[in-house]
């Protein structure tokens, strides 16, 4: 029989407590600016290892460590190139990763400032896709940077630099050429709009992406102790690449390790987890995965950024 009362108890002032009030978040208060509201946000979960990164990429943006910010598509479909510019323009960002479509959302934003057509209502009388100055400009960027040696993402933002885009200024693309920083574009064929359209060459597009990924490998190996990866809404393609272009860098006998990645989400997804977050820093370096929408959570991000450089 259980004899309840020889249960053997203990002090909780002698327990460890993984909670701690000196960590607590602090009370809302009237005017309070954002290093104020920063400050505030608790020393717990993912508001510690938001404060961590962003102490990693004050400390990569000091030491001149590669920053590399792989992105989906829906990235730019938020309205978020200006906090992207931001920090390309403040040198934080040194290489950026996107797929197939974040170079077609970007291009009609450079274009006309709007985006994002309603794919249901279009698809229904075979429109989709069908827009000509969007196929036209980008598959045509691509046969010239591409013929020219150039890879994807630098055809297309050569092409975008060069042009008289009315809202070109709001171009990732634009601002990373004008900055020199390298752009890297990948795609799976297709996938994306363009590839419906007589203009597309399949060839030159993934000589151009074949190239490109020898530039991001190029640029890992500048992540060795200290540098930072950011992946915010990529679920597969940029984690896939990124992988592999880790793995090549290693293998011609670049040290790369010692670094930090942070993968941004709506929803936890594995193969970003596997990919970005666990695998590549087993050995040495940090991983995070925070969950919540990109309009909020890179706005956050950046303007911690900016507030501590």
């Amino acid at each position: 029989m259980i004899n309840i009362n020889k249960v053997k108890t203990y002090s909780v002032k002698s327990r460890l407590s993984k909670v701690n009030s000196a960590d607590f978040a602090q009370a809302p208060a009237k005017n309070k600016g954002f290093r104020a509201f920063y400050a505030s946000l608790p020393n717990i979960l993912r508001a510690k290892d938001l404060r961590c990164l962003v102490k990693d990429l004050v400390s990569a943006r000091k030491k001149g460590k590669a920053v590399i910010f792989m992105a989906g598509a829906h990235v730019i479909k938020c309205g978020l190139n200006p906090v992207v510019i931001e920090l390309i323009k403040n040198k934080v960002i040194t290489c950026i990763a996107l797929n197939g479509a974040g170079i077609i959302h970007d291009f009609e934003i450079a274009f006309q400032g709007k985006t994002s057509e309603d794919v249901a209502a279009n698809l229904k009388t075979g429109k989709f896709g069908m827009g000509k100055e969007t196929a036209e400009f980008i598959n045509c960027a691509v046969a010239e940077g591409v013929e020219s040696g150039l890879g994807l993402g630098n055809s297309v933002a050569r092409k975008i630099a060069d042009s008289q885009l009315r809202y070109k200024n709001l171009s990732l693309l634009f601002n990373a050429y004008k900055y020199k920083v390298p752009v890297c574009v990948f795609v799976g064929i297709g996938t994306d709009i363009i590839h419906q359209h007589p203009s597309f060459d399949a060839g030159l597009t993934g000589r151009g992406s074949q190239a490109d990924f020898y530039t991001l490998a190029e640029n890992i190996r500048a992540l060795n102790n200290g540098g930072v990866v950011l992946n915010f809404g990529s679920a597969v393609m940029l984690p896939e690449v990124f992988l592999k272009a880790l793995n090549l860098a290693r293998n011609l006998g670049n040290n790369v390790r010692g670094f930090t990645t942070a993968n941004f989400d709506m929803i936890y997804q594995y193969r970003a987890a596997q990919n970005v977050v666990t695998r590549p820093t087993a050995s040495a370096g940090k991983g995070y995965y925070i969950i919540g929408h990109h309009e909020i959570m890179l706005p956050l991000l950046a303007q911690a950024v900016i507030e501590n450089l």
